[in-house]
């Protein structure tokens, strides 16, 4: 048992591995009524290939796969977990991003009954052919959904520009054809070589203590062979796929995105991170100069953002929204870019965007969700929730500067969508 702590917010949590294998982060906090778990998996949409256990070969799996998986898991032979939580009275989810898996419930009541559910559920696979192919309508029905969604689409379409081979430029949902491939046995080798407790992790925030946690994993975790999951390595160039991708759909104003690919082997590192985010606060933050001026030539609106896409074996700096020019802001922003990496960062610019990034942080552990989702993630990137605080308050001009290095103009893409009735060229 480890006691982590950090001074900045006075706060500390626990960290223990289970005898299952498993990886367990429990983290009190007094005075909250409610108690937030996430079990999740270091498994999601671009683990396509990889060596089943017990196998020496690779095997490429068919797109959606991580995605489908995380649905069927509700249904067991003791039901579905849904029904299950409803009588506990807790609200449950889960979702399947690039690189992880994780299933969540939040209750105020009856919270040992809806870890045992959760514990329970995800570690009971049941697949079969029936369930299967129920299974195929349902998430067909969400690819159409996901089809018609032009802010779905403008996103994965800047995906595709940026990466050449990575799955990452691959619909996390699959598509209607790749689903119709996956069946019980595929499932189950998936399940059996990612949803290994030694490749998972819990974390549980709010009202509760590490004996009740650990006396519930007691109760519903077996041991676990510890192995070592062997996903085939992607070769990624520096450069984009294509500069510019576009389509038309049922928008009234353009929807755009344009990103920067950045290096990236394994994870990018806490400092990398928190110099991304600082970045794009004093490059394009609210308060920033150039975001003003994009806002008083109207070439944006208030739904224009930042975000830093990062996870295993890659990494992209993200900005995009609605314009009735994206080409111009675009080159506008690239332009703006270049000038800071020749230039650097003004010291104001900085420390405004330092204190920004750092605020919004400490304002997060206010969350118990935000604290378990973040828990999780930071601990398959291989760092802790409180290292991004400490390079947070450590971060230096230099650092972006360094940072900055690696944006390039051949690393960069714009993804536009147009209305229908828009003549571009």
């Amino acid at each position: 048992m480890k006691t982590i702590k950090n001074d900045f917010i006075s706060e500390e949590y626990y960290s223990f591995r289970h005898r299952s294998g498993l990886q367990v982060f429990v983290y009190p906090k007094n005075g909250y009524e409610g108690t937030y778990a996430i079990f999740g998996t270091n498994y999601g949409s671009v683990d396509e290939t990889f060596k089943p256990i017990g196998e020496d070969e690779y095997l490429t799996v068919p797109s959606g796969i991580a995605h489908f998986l995380e649905h069927k898991l509700f249904e067991s032979e003791k039901g579905d977990a849904f029904s299950r939580y409803a009588k506990t009275g807790a609200s449950a989810n889960a979702y399947t991003s690039f690189d992880k898996t994780c299933y969540l419930f939040t209750c105020s009541e009856n919270v040992p009954q809806s870890l045992e559910i959760l514990l329970d559920f995800v570690t009971s696979p049941y697949f079969t052919a029936e369930t299967v192919e129920k299974e195929q309508g349902i998430i067909g029905e969400e690819i159409r959904m996901y089809d018609d969604s032009a802010d779905w689409q403008v996103f994965f379409g800047l995906l595709r520009a940026l990466y050449v081979n990575h799955p990452i430029k691959t619909d996390i949902a699959g598509t209607q054809e790749t689903i119709a491939e996956i069946d019980a046995g595929v499932l189950y080798k998936c399940y059996n070589t990612f949803y290994n407790l030694n490749n998972m992790a819990l974390c549980v925030v709010g009202n509760i203590t590490t004996e009740t946690v650990n006396e519930i994993a007691d109760k519903i975790l077996k041991k676990s062979d510890c192995v070592t999951v062997d996903c085939k390595p992607v070769s990624e160039p520096e450069s984009v796929c294509e500069k510019k991708i576009t389509t038309q759909m049922e928008v009234v104003t353009p929807l755009f995105q344009m990103g920067y690919k950045l290096p990236c082997d394994g994870y990018v590192s806490a400092k990398t991170r928190i110099a991304c985010k600082v970045l794009s606060q004093a490059l394009l933050g609210d308060s920033s100069t150039l975001y003003r001026q994009l806002l008083d030539m109207e070439l944006i609106n208030s739904q224009f953002g930042t975000d830093v896409l990062e996870g295993r074996g890659f990494a992209a700096f993200v900005a995009g929204g609605e314009s009735k020019n994206p080409d111009k802001v675009y080159e506008i922003i690239t332009k703006a870019v270049q000038s800071a990496k020749n230039n650097g960062i003004g010291n104001e610019d900085f420390m405004l965007a330092k204190k920004s990034v750092y605020g919004h942080l400490v304002s997060g552990f206010n969350s118990i969700e935000n604290i378990g989702g973040s828990m999780v993630e930071a601990h398959f990137g291989g760092t802790g929730i409180f290292e991004m605080l400490n390079e947070a308050v450590n971060i230096k001009p230099q650092d972006i500067d360094c940072l900055l290095k690696s944006f390039d103009n051949d690393s960069s893409a714009l993804s536009v969508v147009f209305p229908k009735t828009t003549e571009n060229s």
